[in-house]
């Protein structure tokens, strides 16, 4: 743990994970059932884990920034029997206590509140020798949908032995170069797919991970030197602020020993990338792919310079180009990106979000549009969906249209992402009022509290920064809302529009 500088041995850890796999065993659980767990980036959330994992089940780990409804919406719909948190989330898990009828085990970390076991006092009891014919298990992790409620990402993985390792391992090994020598720093929130598989892949190869409880600029680059770090994931606005500080502390420190700096969740600009590149040298790798897990695109540094403003080319399945009728489109033409020929998902308990990411030939979509180039080198140029990235945060809008939409001052309301230097987009939302402001402080005032009561009820990186009054929303006649032309006034003459 970078803050703290505690240390888990791989001893430890496995005693740990096997303990916990016991006290799941014992409560019934088996292979294929499912738990989820709400923390911090923790010292036990790794060995939480790794018990889910040793037991076969299928677990679910959530955002810590989630409301109390969100919260209670994943541990329902996942259909969880146990879930796990920590004090950090104390004020929710509270409210949660009669939320969760399907949950037979609640447990918190270090100090519990009541209506939740002892974590610490119920593993430590437990048995640490291994279950025996072990089977993995697999996360299944949320992202939100555009209809606002979160959406789980079935990836129909088949039960297999424990020692079996798994497709991400090796992507790690032949992309990456980890090893049982490598010492990978995650600097970013272990509920995030990237990070949790990230660093549960180092593991596997036997690896170091130094995990950080949250992420700072100049920290992360003293943490570089300090652990001599050979591989590193981060999302491109911890690119931003590590640009932004001042050169003499970039300079202070050796990155020397980085053989891979991994990117990816978020567009990178072009600029930043290049000077990244010039700091560390050619070692920064980018990737786009999903949750979902159906497809991989990939691009090292050199690839990037010789087509700036790639995300690489296919190493797992193919993409294709579509149009809003299903036809596959000419290099260099933009559309919706597909992919086929690789993993399957479903999203759990809703057919029709899942039918919906399919064409009738069975290639599946994360709702991205782009096009490819001549050598097959695929660039991101829009959201279908106008989802959000906001520091490599996916924000579906319509959640907080849905909110503010009740609110009593409010007609009609667009929630946009708009140009933000440090996370790539911020979130806006332009709205109609029943009275327009009559002032500047009027305005400010019905801002603040707009801004307050979204808060109230989403999750806070879900919420708009800033909001805009207008006297009307372009819509057509039929309802529909023109948000293309509002995102263009505020994106205008940008190369980028997410």
């Amino acid at each position: 743990m970078a803050g703290s500088g505690r240390v888990i041995t791989y001893s430890q850890l496995d005693e740990a994970a096997n303990r916990l796999s016991r006290v799941f065993h014992d409560m019934g659980l088996r292979p294929g059932d499912h738990v989820a767990f709400c923390l911090e980036n923790h010292p036990r959330f790794l060995e939480i884990c790794w018990g889910a994992h040793y037991a076969g089940l299928i677990y679910t780990a959530i955002s810590s920034r989630l409301t109390t409804d969100e919260m209670e919406y994943i541990i329902g719909n996942c259909e969880a029997r146990a879930f796990i948190t920590s004090p950090y989330k104390a004020d929710q898990a509270a409210e949660l206590r009669d939320l969760m009828p399907g949950v037979e085990l609640r447990l918190m970390v270090d100090d519990p509140i009541d209506g939740y076991d002892s974590y610490d006092d119920v593993v430590a009891s437990a048995s640490s020798d291994p279950l025996p014919d072990r089977v993995a298990g697999t996360d299944m992790l949320y992202s939100s949908g555009t209809t606002g409620r979160p959406k789980g990402v079935n990836t129909n993985v088949a039960l297999e032995p424990l020692e079996t390792a798994g497709s991400g391992v090796s992507t790690l090994s032949v992309l990456f170069g980890f090893t049982d020598k490598s010492v990978y720093l995650s600097p970013a929130p272990l509920y995030h797919a990237a990070p949790l598989r990230f660093c549960m892949a180092a593991q596997i190869l036997g690896g170091t991970v130094i995990v950080m409880e949250r992420f700072d600029p100049e920290e992360y680059l003293r943490l570089i030197e300090k652990y001599q770090v050979t591989q590193t994931q981060v999302v491109p606005t911890m690119f931003v602020r590590m640009l932004k500080l001042p050169e003499a502390t970039r300079e202070k420190y050796d990155v020397s020993s980085i053989q891979a700096a991994i990117h990816a969740a978020a567009p990178c600009p072009v600029e930043v990338k290049r000077q990244m590149i010039e700091w560390w040298g050619p070692v920064l790798h980018e990737y786009y792919a999903g949750t979902e897990g159906n497809g991989f695109v990939y691009c090292n540094s050199e690839q990037w310079l010789a087509h700036p403003g790639t995300v690489g080319q296919a190493v797992l399945g193919v993409v294709h180009i579509v149009d809003d009728d299903g036809n596959e489109l000419e290099v260099g033409e933009e559309g919706t990106v597909y992919f086929d020929g690789a993993g399957t998902f479903e999203y759990h308990g809703d057919p029709e979000k899942t039918a919906a990411s399919r064409l009738p030939n069975g290639w599946s979509t994360l709702g991205d549009v782009g096009r490819l180039d001549d050598d097959g080198f695929l660039y991101l140029t829009d959201r279908k969906a106008y989802m959000i990235i906001s520091g490599g945060v996916n924000i579906y809008p319509q959640e907080a249209e849905n909110v503010l939409t009740m609110h009593p001052e409010v007609i009609d309301v667009a929630v946009i992402g708009v140009p933000n230097d440090d996370f790539g987009e911020e979130v806006k939302a332009v709205v109609q009022p029943v009275t327009m402001p009559t002032d500047d402080e009027a305005a400010r005032r019905l801002e603040r509290e707009l801004i307050a009561y979204c808060r109230e009820q989403l999750a806070d990186v879900k919420c708009p920064r800033t909001v805009d009054f207008r006297a009307e929303l372009p819509r057509h006649p039929t309802g529909k809302l023109y948000k293309r032309l509002l995102k263009d006034e505020y994106w205008g003459e940008s190369s980028r529009r997410i």
